[in-house]
């Protein structure tokens, strides 16, 4: 059986950033406190506790400690709450999201009706929604284009959630302007999409096409892990999205001459490599256990 990775996967720039930040501020610092998780990864956040850097739900929580904003960002109330309390601020933001929320508080002031394409419970999205006062709008899926207002300004701005897909970001444009077009007279698309996540889901794709069936490494709650695994179940190819190494099924490798490789842009190295050493045991194991039936 061969394992083959996906030329471009893990890690992405914004989240090594993120955490590179971190444990360079407790190294210095001493324990500091993060805004929710971190990234989408339990096994980056556990490591990163081990280390000295604890979650928190809210800033009382956080006490007198540094409080960091995690690679998601966060509102502009609540930058405005962490400064009121007086703690001190590390702010791993992605300059991705940061961009996204600087077009959402420009178009809002422009007076467009902001649509974001994403999920509305995102810490990214509702981050991004803050942005723009509170006046913008989180559209999931196409079917979200039925249920909105219809004293919806004629000024439109689409922005979208960075880890989500092209092919599913145009597909909502069209379908927005061919539904309202009647009531639409401007219409300003803005690509928030981020070039790393893009990037990996190409990889991934191609990966797709080559293989029997692709594992694909990184949290459950991790956005752009979901849209790799979906991305290769559209094509055909049987995808298995796991956490750790030990959620492999041996009967997902029954007859496979190929397995893919691939992970989110928050999974760290370790946790890939002990995926591919787990492949690898698996394999070792269904040849001995070949050997000896024969």
């Amino acid at each position: 059986m061969e394992i083959v990775r996906a030329h471009d996967m893990g890690f992405c720039y914004g989240v090594r950033r993120a955490v590179d930040m971190m444990e360079s501020a407790a190294s210095e610092r001493g324990e500091i406190a993060t805004l929710g998780s971190i990234v989408h990864n339990p096994l980056v956040t556990e490591r990163l506790a081990e280390n000295g850097i604890a979650i928190v739900s809210t800033l009382e929580a956080a006490g007198e400690r540094p409080i960091a904003i995690t690679a998601h960002g966060v509102g502009p109330d609540v930058v405005e709450a962490i400064e009121r309390q007086g703690l001190s601020v590390i702010d791993t933001t992605c300059p991705i999201v940061t961009r996204a929320q600087q077009w959402a508080r420009k178009l809002n002031e422009e007076g467009y009706a902001v649509i974001v394409f994403g999920d509305p419970n995102h810490k990214e999205v509702r981050g991004i929604l803050s942005w723009a006062g509170g006046r913008a709008i989180a559209v999931e899926d196409e079917r979200g284009i039925e249920r909105l207002p219809e004293n919806l300004p004629s000024r439109v701005a689409v922005l979208v959630q960075t880890t989500h897909t092209e092919a599913r970001f145009a597909s909502f444009i069209r379908h927005l302007f061919e539904t309202r077009m009647d009531r639409i007279s401007e219409l300003r698309v803005v690509n928030t999409l981020c070039n790393a996540t893009t990037s990996q889901q190409a990889a991934a794709e191609e990966l797709a096409r080559e293989v029997d069936v692709i594992i694909v490494v990184g949290g459950r709650e991790s956005a752009n892990t979901r849209h790799l695994a979906e991305i290769c179940s559209e094509l055909g190819t049987p995808a298995h999205h796991i956490e750790r190494a030990d959620e492999i099924d041996p009967e997902w490798l029954a007859g496979v001459s190929r397995v893919g490789l691939t992970a989110g842009a928050s999974t760290p190295d370790f946790s890939i490599d002990a995926v591919e050493d787990r492949l690898r045991e698996l394999q070792a194991e269904a040849e001995a256990s070949g050997t000896r039936q024969a």
